[in-house]
């Protein structure tokens, strides 16, 4: 073989190989047999004339001239991304799939809504949505975007905050009746908390008053739970009370089956966050999908936009 033989589609498996570790993983995720990923991989290889990955029977990694050629194979692959997306917009069109990863109860009652909206407006775009409250390595996963509730600490991606999420307790109005109504952050210890167990520190609860001062109280529960829509469901079954976005449970609330308590206290708000991964950053259905993000969120109940 000679150096015409080093294809797009097979610097493609190559790629994602060296993202993933795992020619089956990857061989899923093309849609295509684990034996064309190896084959792709040995052509490649047999290609340039050197190896590019060290094979065990556990996992896969970059040799160091692999290390090189994957640098510089990213580079060529989002130049390739970026012509084809110029090409394209001499006659107005965006096509493409973007890969997105969110925050799984934000994602299905909310990020759905936007991306419906945004395949509204351009047709052509794919978008592959994942959805986990794990903070997965995007590269690796092969996300070109991820929203994400919390503080973020990878400072290897792109950051946009989108806004703060606002917090309150709530509670069904059929457990206030049973277990009648918290006055003070002090009343909590007495009440049946429902907790976040991927939270850390869910166990105590810290407000402030309105005078200013704060308030670190207790927070307990006999129902702990790793996802906020089964949360959003114990509260509907007054199993206790919780703290909550406003976004998770604003229309429960408009329709009286939970109320809010503790009015005179406010809990800390929640930065939403877009992580963008650099190499992608450039391409232009992902900056279309990100602009439409930050041009929608504000929309979102409970979502108090950032400035500038």
């Amino acid at each position: 073989m000679d150096k015409s033989d080093v294809t797009l589609e097979r610097m493609r498996s190559f790629v994602r190989v060296a993202e993933r570790g795992s020619l089956s993983a990857v061989a899923r995720e093309l849609g295509i047999g684990q034996s064309s990923v190896t084959r792709h991989l040995r052509e490649l290889e047999e290609a340039v004339g050197v190896p590019l990955l060290s094979r065990t029977t556990r996992r896969v990694t970059l040799t160091d001239e692999g290390s090189r050629y994957y640098a510089n194979s990213i580079q060529i692959l989002r130049l390739v991304d970026q012509a084809g997306d110029e090409a394209r917009s001499t006659r107005g069109a965006s096509a493409g799939i973007i890969r997105v990863s969110c925050t799984a109860a934000f994602g299905v009652l909310h990020a759905t809504h936007l991306i419906f909206a945004f395949q509204d407006r351009y047709p052509d775009i794919e978008v592959d949505l994942s959805l986990t409250d794990e903070r997965i390595d995007l590269v690796r996963e092969g996300v070109d975007i991820a929203l994400r509730l919390g503080p973020l600490t990878d400072s290897s991606m792109k950051l946009r905050v989108l806004g703060e999420s606002r917090r309150l307790f709530v509670a069904a109005p059929s457990y206030l009746e049973a277990r009648g109504c918290p006055a003070a952050p002090r009343d909590l210890a007495a009440h049946e908390g429902i907790r976040m167990s991927n939270v850390a520190g869910s166990d105590v609860i810290s407000l402030e008053g309105a005078e200013g001062r704060s308030h670190a109280v207790p927070f307990g529960g006999r129902f702990l739970v790793d996802h906020g829509l089964a949360a959003r469901e114990a509260l509907v079954a007054g199993r206790g009370i919780a703290p909550t976005h406003q976004w998770l449970v604003d229309d429960l609330l408009a329709s009286g089956r939970l109320v809010p308590i503790l009015p005179g206290y406010r809990l800390p708000s929640v930065p939403l966050s877009l992580l963008i991964v650099p190499e992608r950053a450039g391409i232009a259905r992902v900056r279309l999908l990100v602009d439409f993000f930050v041009e929608q969120v504000g929309g979102i109940a409970g979502i108090e936009k950032t400035r500038g």
